[in-house]
């Protein structure tokens, strides 16, 4: 029987983490590096990446790289797998926030939350980075782990893929509720090859996505109510879902959604 140190041992596994210069993205990169994994951040804040690989040290080192440029992907994959001699786990994270829905958080009609009033341009932006981007982030995941012969590959959702939301955005809800489908598939695509993949799916949490949305009182109280333990996630929350799912304490789960949101699902109705 494996001892629980090794049942949660990633050590020296090679580590790619989109959009983890800040926020769950950064809390995922904190808890591998932490745990002696190779941790490499993509993402397209500079500033950041640096930030955070001054911060975590041990060999933690980052590029920039946007989810939706696919040649600017492939190389940063290419990098990696250059660098660490492969790719062992792959956090699909990057994401952007949706705005306000079509509700306040007071109960109020938002109008600028409105399906007429949706700027095209802003639902392909929002479709593009947060389900498409996934998509390219796991296409590439999977090609590296085929040659290597397995990995896990985990992709943040969001509670709102199974819920119905009226104050969040429409097209951020739509990405989600793809998100979740898409990795359900490719479960059963990958499983053959090795390869588990899962979603963490996180009620509210206070990071940068929603551009500090739940700094504003009103928000956060909204937020806040919905939670069955009255307060919103903390990085330190996500890191040990993050750590099981890329560990082998996990060996027998692919295609999951785990959601971590303090039960506020189960209050929205």
């Amino acid at each position: 029987m494996a001892s629980l140190e090794e049942m949660f041992d990633v050590a020296g596994k090679s580590v790619v983490v989109t959009g983890g210069a800040s926020g769950i993205g950064l809390g995922y990169a904190q808890i591998m590096a932490e745990r002696g994994a190779r941790v490499c951040i993509l993402d397209v804040d500079a500033e950041g990446i640096a930030r955070a690989a001054a911060e975590l040290g041990g060999g933690t080192w980052g590029q920039i790289a946007d989810v939706t440029d696919r040649p600017g992907m492939e190389t940063a994959f290419r990098k990696v797998a250059e660098a660490h001699g492969g790719i062992d786990v792959v956090f699909a994270n990057a994401g952007i926030d949706a705005g306000p829905g079509f509700m306040d958080p007071l109960g109020n009609r938002n109008p600028d939350g409105h399906i007429e009033n949706f700027g095209d341009a802003h639902w392909d932006r929002v479709i593009a980075v947060n389900l498409t981007g996934v998509y390219n982030t796991v296409k590439l995941a999977a090609i590296h782990m085929k040659a290597g012969g397995g990995g896990r590959i985990i992709v943040t959702s969001s509670v709102a893929s199974q819920i119905n939301e009226a104050i969040v955005g429409t097209p951020y809800m739509a990405a989600k509720a793809g998100v979740d489908h898409f990795v359900r598939n490719m479960a059963m695509e990958l499983g053959a090859f090795n390869i588990l993949i899962n979603c963490i799916n996180p009620g509210p949490f206070m990071t940068n996505i929603a551009g500090g949305r739940l700094k504003n009182p009103a928000d956060r109280a909204a937020f806040e109510a919905q939670s069955l333990i009255g307060r919103i996630g903390a990085l330190d929350d996500i890191k040990g879902l993050a750590l099981y799912l890329a560990s082998p304490a996990s060996s027998y789960v692919t295609g999951a959604q785990i959601a971590i949101d303090g039960g506020s699902r189960l209050r929205i109705t």
